[in-house]
């Protein structure tokens, strides 16, 4: 009997609870699999005693990124972990989207200000957002108006006062209208994809705690769309295989989908509106338990 982790982290006030979580053990227990949910930062877990350790839902990776990703790479010389750690240390910091944007992979055009350098912000055309290169769930991300310019410079100086890069995105305006679309993929294959709303709001403070999924709802994906998710996975560097992918697209001014992120890290996977994919993910997590055998 496979012994697997599904790796997940504190319940807190900056967390949600994985809705996801306890269909998927109770699947995999099903299948034969002893599975258990496992905190990342339990200083008891002993990581060697898995066979594998998937990566769920460890949603406060992101202002805990040292300490996590130096945990992924204890965690990874125990076991086999999933997404493997060299990916999740790659994935974790978005300055990769400018690696997928060298690559040819069509991505919203993104601006990088790391602490010491001038803040330099849009003052005309149109809307911009600014948020950190590790992040989740549009935490510490917000969407300005030139106008707006002092408030955003003086996030930019908070953010690096905290040690964080900075990001800059052109407002993209299609996701007011067309939204945001998650192409899910487990195995090496698309299991799903669903569709949400614009997350951030006019005026709401880039510190305010943001829904970052509103409006969710079941999409089927285009042949555009599929294209340019299956370019991004296989512009990922390395030769390690991916167990689940989630892959962000927005339509941009040309009205061709663009990547707005891609998350390898710990990627929401709705279960609850794609019943049927659980024994996809089930039976892509036993056959990465199995290999090796």
């Amino acid at each position: 009997m496979s012994r697997i982790a599904l790796v997940t982290c504190r319940p807190g006030p900056d967390t949600i609870a994985d809705p996801d979580l306890p269909g998927l053990l109770a699947a995999l227990r099903a299948a034969g699999a002893d599975a258990e949910a496992v905190v990342w930062d339990d200083p008891d877990a002993d990581w060697g005693a898995y066979r594998l350790a998937v990566l769920r839902s460890t949603w406060d990776y992101s202002w805990r990124a040292e300490e996590f990703l130096a945990w992924t790479a204890r965690a990874g010389a125990l076991t086999r972990l999933a997404n493997p750690p060299e990916v999740i240390r790659w994935n974790a910091d978005k300055r990769y989207l400018g690696e997928l944007a060298a690559a040819g992979v069509p991505t919203v055009s993104t601006t990088y200000l790391a602490p010491g350098d001038p803040v330099t912000l849009p003052t005309t055309a149109g809307e911009f957002v600014v948020k950190p290169t590790s992040g989740a769930g549009a935490r510490l991300a917000a969407r300005y108006t030139p106008d707006e310019h002092t408030t955003a410079v003086r996030q930019v100086e908070r953010m690096h006062a905290a040690g964080f890069t900075a990001m800059v995105q052109p407002y993209v305006r299609a996701i007011d209208t067309t939204g945001e679309r998650a192409l899910q993929f487990f195995g090496g294959r698309l299991i799903h994809a669903i569709r949400k709303g614009p997350v951030l709001a006019p005026g709401t403070p880039y510190d305010a705690r943001k829904a970052p999924h509103p409006g969710v709802v079941p999409w089927e994906p285009t042949a555009a769309e599929r294209a340019v998710a299956e370019q991004a996975l296989a512009a990922v560097p390395g030769a390690a295989p991916l167990l689940y992918a989630r892959v962000d697209l927005v339509d941009g001014d040309d009205g061709r989908p663009h990547l707005m992120e891609l998350e390898l890290v710990e990627p929401h996977l709705f279960l609850d509106l794609h019943p049927e994919s659980v024994r996809k993910v089930v039976a892509a997590v036993l056959r990465a338990a199995a290999e090796g055998d």
